[in-house]
Order: structure tokens, then sequence, then C-alpha cells
């Protein structure tokens, strides 16, 4: 890539990101509604995939609470940036981004983290 294109690519702004999630309204069915989107009307279909897709993000916080390193640390917060973008849980997905450029195991951070999973 030369130098000009990377210039161009700019890193997102984590404080403007969180700053918009905080006030964005909070839709406990944003989960559902992408569920429903993606399978149509099949209430159990989109129940066994919000079932998945819960533990996929337990997985993805404990592996933010195991990793040992910035590169563990860093991997393990982009994954579940990923599943929560795919499923529309954008505070978890503003969250994971923060951790992203916080430093391993930030004691503020993974308290919001536990505290955004419990409430999806």
């Amino acid at each position: 890539m030369k130098s000009a294109d990377a210039k161009r690519i700019a890193k997102p702004d984590v404080k403007s990101l969180l700053h918009t999630v905080r006030f964005m309204a909070y839709e406990p069915g944003a989960i559902d509604a992408t569920l429903a989107a993606a399978v149509g009307d099949e209430p159990m279909l989109i129940a066994e995939l919000r079932v998945a897709f819960l533990e996929s993000v337990r997985r993805g916080l404990q592996g933010l609470e195991i990793a040992t390193d910035e590169a563990e640390w860093t991997s393990a917060a982009w994954r579940l940036r990923g599943l929560a973008a795919s499923f529309g849980a954008v505070r978890l997905m503003a969250l994971a981004t923060e951790a992203a450029d916080c430093d391993v195991q930030d004691p503020t951070l993974m308290r919001r983290l536990r505290r955004a999973v419990e409430r999806l």
C-alpha cells in the first residue's frame, strides 16, 4: 500500500464513536430484529440463534479475561467487536472497539463489558 493510501485510511476515533453510542437509544430488540431479518418469521430458530449468539459473546468475553498480552487482548477485542456488529449489538461493539485500544485487562473496561453482556 502506498503511503498516500495509508494516510487516507484513518483509524476510527474511538472517543467519538463512544460519545455517539452513549446518546443512541438502547433498542433491546435489535438483536432479535437482526435475526428475524436473516431467518424470517421462525421464532424457534430465532431463539436458538439468540442463544448461540449469547454463548459466543460469553466466549468472546472470556477471551478477553484470559488474554495475557497485547496481541491476545487486541485479537479477542476485535473478534468480540465483529460478533457484536454482526448482530446489531451497538453498545457491545463500541466497548469492544474501545477495548482494542486499552491496556490489557483494564478493570474499568472489563466491568463495563461484563455489564453490557449481562444486558443482552
